[in-house]
C-alpha cells in the first residue's frame, strides 16, 4: 500500500466533518501559488440576506438613540422607554431616509401595526429593547410578537399558507443543531425515548442524527429507512420505497427522525411517499414521534413539510443559517402543535415515572404534570435550576423576525428566486465538468448533489475498471488524491450512511466557476486510476 493510500485510511472512522479538516490541511498543504484550495465540503453559503441586515443595523441605531433619550451620560445611557415610541420611530424615519434599511425597517414596522393589529408602542418596543438586549429574555421560550411573525414565516415557507393543521408554538434556539440537541435530550428526560428504544431515521441524513442516538449514555436500537429508490437508468432518485417505509408500520418503532428535503442528496421526499407515511402513521402507528429539520425546504418550489399534514406527531425544526446565509448568527426554532402526541404520551407514563418527573419540574410550576413538552425543553435547555436565564439572545430574536417579514414582504419571491438559481446554475456547472448530463430531480433542492461514483464508472467505463477500483481502493482514497493533487475538499456520502461510493458537493459556498473545476479535477482523477488499471491488466 502507498503512502498517499496509508494516510487515507488513517481517517476512514472519523465523522465526515473531522475528515473534512484533516483533508482541508492536506490541501493547504500542497497548493501552489497559481491555485486555490476549493472546499465544497461544508454548507455554508457564500451569498447574504443583505437587506434585512441593512434594517438590523438601522433598527439599532434609533435603538441607541432611544436609550439616551432617557438616560445620556456620555458612554453610558438608559433602557427605552416603551411611551411613546412609535411616534418617535415615525419622526426617525423621516429625518434618515438616507440611512440604509431604514425603508424596509419602516415597512416591517407597518407589518406588525396593519397586518398583524399589534399595538403600535408595544410592537416596536419589544424590536427595540430586544436589539438592544438589556432584558432576559421574557417569554424565555420566544418574545411574544416575534414568535407570531416567525410563524408566519414559517407558515409561508414550510406549510404552504395551510393553516388547517392550527397553530405551532415555537422555541427560538440557536440554530437547528442546538434544536436537535435539545430534543434528544428532552425526549430521553422524559422517558419518551428510553435507553434502547428503537428509532427510525431516514437515510442518507446529517450524521449528528446518527451519532446523537449511538451516544454510550443514551444508545438506542436504530432502524435505517433507506432511500434505495432508482430511475429506469439505474441512477439513484433519492426516494423511499414502500417497503422502507413499511418499517415504519412496527409499533416498537417509537421516534422516526428525517432531513427533508435529504443532506446529501438533497431532494424533498415527494407526494407520494409523504401521504403513505400518513397511513401508516394513522393506520398502524398513531403515537409515532417524529422530528423533521426543514432546513433546506425554502430552496424547493412549493415545499410542503411533514408537520402540516402530522401536525399531532410532529416536532418541525427550522434553521435560517442557509437561506439567509446567517450560519453565524446561530437562529433557529422548534415546532410543536399545540395539541400534540408528546404531550399525550406523557400522560400515559406510569405513576413512578410521572412522579419523577414531577419533582424534576416542580420549581417552574405548582401543576408540573401539566407543563407542556415544549417547555419541558426550554427548561431542559438550562437544566431545569437555571431556566430563568433561558431562551436565545433577544437581539438574535429581532433579527430572525426581521428576516421573516422580509420575506413575507416578498409578495414576488424575488429573493428565493436568486438563491434557488444560484444553485442550480451551479450544479450545471459541475456537470459540464464532469463530462456528465445533468439529469432533473423533481423536488431536487440542489443544495448539495450527491454522486455515486459506482453509478457513474458502471455507466461510462470500460467494464472491469470498477471492479479493480472498489478491489483496490476506498472513498477516502480518493477524497485524499483529490485533496493531495487538485486542492479540492469534498465529503464521502458513507458518513451519511449514503451508499459506500458515494461524495457530497456543496453547491452553496463557492463561486460559479469554481464547480466546473471540481468537476474536471474530479473527472481527472477517475481517469488517473483508469490509466493504473489499464497498465495492470496490460
Amino acid at each position: 500500500m502507498d503512502e498517499l493510500k496509508k494516510e487515507s485510511r488513517q481517517l476512514e472512522k472519523l465523522s465526515p466533518f473531522e475528515i473534512k479538516d484533516e483533508l482541508i490541511d492536506l490541501a493547504k498543504g500542497k497548493m501552489r501559488i497559481t491555485r486555490t484550495m476549493l472546499d465544497a465540503g461544508r454548507g455554508n453559503p457564500n451569498w447574504i440576506a443583505a437587506s434585512p441586515r441593512e434594517a438590523f443595523f438601522a433598527l439599532g441605531q434609533f435603538a441607541v438613540a432611544e436609550s439616551r433619550l432617557v438616560w445620556d451620560e456620555g458612554d453610558l445611557a438608559g433602557m427605552p422607554s416603551r411611551i411613546g415610541i412609535t411616534e418617535r420611530f415615525n419622526k426617525y424615519v423621516k429625518e434618515n431616509q438616507h440611512v440604509p434599511g431604514i425603508q424596509l425597517l419602516k415597512e416591517i414596522i407597518d407589518y406588525g401595526i396593519k397586518i398583524k393589529q399589534f399595538e403600535p408602542d408595544e410592537w416596536v418596543y419589544e424590536l427595540v429593547d430586544g436589539i438592544i438586549g438589556d432584558n432576559y429574555p421574557n417569554p424565555d421560550r420566544m418574545l411574544v410578537k416575534i414568535e407570531q411573525v416567525v410563524h408566519d414565516f414559517l407558515s409561508k415557507e414550510l406549510c404552504g399558507q395551510d393553516t388547517s393543521s392550527g397553530t405551532f408554538d415555537l422555541f427560538a434556539v440557536e440554530g437547528a443543531t442546538a434544536a436537535m440537541c435539545y430534543i434528544f435530550e428532552t425526549l430521553y428526560k422524559n422517558h419518551l425515548l428510553p435507553r434502547g428504544s428503537k428509532i427510525a431515521v431516514m437515510v442518507p441524513i446529517f450524521p449528528p442524527y446518527i451519532e446523537i442516538p449511538e451516544l454510550p449514555n443514551i444508545t438506542y436500537d436504530i432502524v435505517k429507512i433507506n432511500a434505495t429508490e432508482l430511475d429506469d437508468e439505474g441512477n439513484h432518485t433519492w426516494q423511499y420505497p414502500d417497503e422502507e417505509l413499511d418499517k415504519l408500520r412496527d409499533k416498537d418503532i417509537k421516534a422516526l427522525f428525517l432531513v427533508n428535503p435529504s443532506n446529501p442528496p438533497s431532494v424533498a421526499i415527494k407526494k407520494e411517499s409523504i401521504e403513505y407515511i400518513i397511513r401508516i402513521v394513522k393506520q398502524n402507528n398513531p403515537d409515532l414521534m417524529i422530528i423533521s429539520d426543514d432546513v433546506y425546504g425554502t430552496f424547493v418550489e412549493g415545499f410542503r413539510s411533514i408537520m402540516v399534514d402530522l401536525p399531532f406527531n410532529t416536532i418541525g425544526v427550522y434553521s435560517f443559517s442557509k437561506y439567509f446565509g446567517v450560519t453565524g448568527w446561530r437562529l433557529g426554532t422548534i415546532a410543536i402543535n399545540q395539541t400534540n402526541v408528546f404531550d399525550k404520551l406523557i400522560k400515559k407514563l406510569p405513576e413512578s415515572e410521572k412522579e419523577i418527573l414531577n419533582r424534576r419540574y416542580a420549581s417552574l410550576t405548582q401543576d408540573p404534570e401539566n407543563l407542556k413538552f415544549i417547555d419541558r425543553i426550554v427548561a431542559d435547555s438550562r437544566d431545569v435550576a437555571m431556566r430563568h436565564t433561558a431562551g436565545l439572545s433577544t437581539p438574535q430574536q429581532v433579527q430572525m423576525a426581521l428576516f421573516s417579514i422580509f420575506a413575507l414582504l416578498d409578495n414576488k419571491n424575488e429573493y428565493k428566486r436568486k438563491t434557488m438559481g444560484i444553485l442550480h446554475r451551479r450544479m450545471n456547472l459541475l456537470y459540464e465538468g464532469l463530462g456528465l448530463p445533468k439529469k432533473h430531480l423533481p423536488n431536487d433542492a440542489d443544495y448539495y448533489t450527491e454522486i455515486d461514483l459506482e453509478i457513474w464508472c458502471n455507466h461510462h467505463y470500460e467494464k472491469g475498471f470498477t471492479d479493480y477500483l472498489k478491489k483496490n481502493y476506498k472513498p477516502i482514497d480518493i477524497l485524499y488524491r483529490l485533496a493531495e493533487k487538485s486542492s479540492i475538499v469534498l465529503l464521502g456520502g458513507e458518513g451519511f450512511l449514503a451508499p459506500e461510493w458515494s461524495i457530497r458537493v456543496s453547491l452553496a459556498n463557492l463561486n460559479d466557476e469554481a464547480y466546473a473545476r471540481i468537476g474536471k479535477e474530479l473527472k481527472s482523477i477517475l481517469d488517473d486510476y483508469l490509466e493504473e488499471w489499464k497498465e495492470v491488466k496490460g
